[in-house]
């Protein structure tokens, strides 16, 4: 057993890699759903007007040029004439992460906004200068910040955000959905980073980060802040077709006031709720988590990932040790039917997905927690992912001789984020998904 301690050690100090792709199913002879669809760094339909979404972040390329590897966006009200949009861009070569003059010399950056995704009108158009005025460095990410005029009498719109590279003329397209009229507070605030001024792209910090909620023009305003110590439910099997039951209430562990504009330390874990007036229905929800977050380390932690490749009865087994870290250490080993390498090689893979799963898709709950995440662990990035108004399909191109596997995630909005997608579930997926685990409980998968 000193062994395997030590294994995890090393094995879960390990960067994150990106998830390989592996795959599913949808159900058989159902009509396909038709929204626009673009795969990164691949050439654009010609054919499809409407706005295309971003893949979960996909593998470092091999390739010898730059490529753009992921986009996240998000607006903010600026005033009464114009939203500010934020672009965080992933620019690689390889394992190599792009500079702004990397961004701004490579690639040109125009969009357009439409009505709403079935509409064709053009409702703004412009091209974005990429110059060191317009983008920030953001850790790892390129950050590409500009205005949009707000269009005569619009509500709502689509912006869609193209990038072009000036030699092969390769594009990655990017769609954001826009209130022009600010209905919500996360309409005109969101989460900063103090040491950049820059928003934050993600619905999570860790614990004694200094953060602060704040607007384009630095407003100070109070909040009534809410924090809820509850422990969420994982997703559910994609062949759970069962109804879920109705979500359970929340019940307030602490409340206190914050000021906007103003660093604010939140030494707890938990979930935060930021609300402007208490009648409101949606305000700003932030998952505070502890230090090594989106990594996790503690025993009691790292055991309750596995659920999605573990049968009841050694989830049950899991629970009731008393000794959590001896227990996962003998769950794996016996998988890995006593081989310390394979068992060392299987968690190193397991747990950089769930990491990257909870960088990639934490909304009020922990990313690994969510449908997407499960989806993503057990079967890695998607090949592309399609977007319509509220609906996201994963697309894996062939796997266990289906010549395409479509998992179709139906957004769920609620008071706390817009961001969070549910699976629509089918029990076809078995064929595809018992496969894939046990890949995981053999060592198959290694990355």
């Amino acid at each position: 057993m000193r062994l395997l301690t030590i294994l995890f050690c090393v094995t879960l100090l390990a960067g994150c890699a990106s998830g390989k792709k592996t795959a599913e199913k949808e159900r058989s002879g159902r009509r396909k759903p038709e929204p626009a669809e673009q795969r990164l760094g691949a050439e654009p339909s010609q054919t499809s007007r409407r706005p295309a979404a971003e893949p979960a972040r996909m593998p470092a390329p091999v390739a010898a040029d730059w490529r753009i590897t992921s986009v996240k966006a998000r607006f903010l009200n600026k005033d009464s004439s114009f939203v500010r949009i934020f672009l965080s861009t992933t620019l690689q070569k390889g394992y190599e992460f792009g500079t702004v003059e990397d961004l701004s010399s490579r690639f040109m950056l125009n969009y357009v906004v439409y009505p709403d995704y079935n509409s064709r009108e053009r409702l703004a158009y412009a091209n974005v200068p990429l110059t060191a005025e317009s983008i920030m460095r953001d850790g790892n990410n390129l950050l590409v910040i500009f205005d949009v005029k707000k269009p005569a009498s619009a509500i709502n719109g689509i912006l869609l955000a193209e990038f072009t590279e000036t030699s092969g003329g390769r594009k990655v397209l990017h769609d954001l959905p826009i209130r022009f009229k600010a209905v919500k507070l996360s309409d005109r605030f969101a989460l900063y980073s103090p040491k950049t001024g820059l928003p934050r792209m993600r619905n999570y910090v860790t614990v004694d980060d200094t953060v602060l909620i704040r607007d384009v023009a630095g407003t100070s305003r109070t909040l009534q802040a809410f924090r809820y110590r509850h422990d969420f439910d994982p997703a559910s099997s994609p062949m759970n077709t069962t109804p879920r039951p109705a979500p359970k209430s929340l019940d307030t562990d602490s409340t206190f006031t914050i000021t906007t504009n103003q660093p604010i330390v939140l030494p707890q874990e938990g979930l935060y709720f930021f609300l402007e007036d208490t009648t409101d229905s949606y305000g700003i929800g932030l998952v505070v988590a502890d230090e090594r977050f989106p990594k996790l380390t503690r025993p009691e932690k790292l055991v309750k990932p596995v659920l999605y490749m573990s049968t009841n009865q050694e989830i049950g087994d899991l629970n009731r040790s008393q000794e959590i870290k001896k227990a996962l250490d003998r769950y794996w080993l016996t998988l890995m039917s006593g081989n310390p390498d394979l068992a060392r090689q299987a968690i190193r893979a397991y747990y950089n997905r769930v990491e990257e799963a909870n960088r990639l898709f934490t909304t009020y709950k922990e990313g690994w927690k969510t449908d997407k995440g499960m989806i993503y662990i057990v079967l890695g990035a998607p090949d592309r992912v399609q977007r319509s108004r509220d609906r996201e399909v994963w697309v894996y191109n062939q796997r266990s001789n289906v010549a395409e596997i479509n998992f179709t995630f139906n957004r769920k909005p609620n008071q706390f984020v817009e961001d969070h997608y549910e699976l629509v579930r089918y029990v076809e997926y078995q064929p595809i998904w018992y496969p894939a685990v046990e890949a995981w409980r053999t060592g198959a998968i290694r990355e």
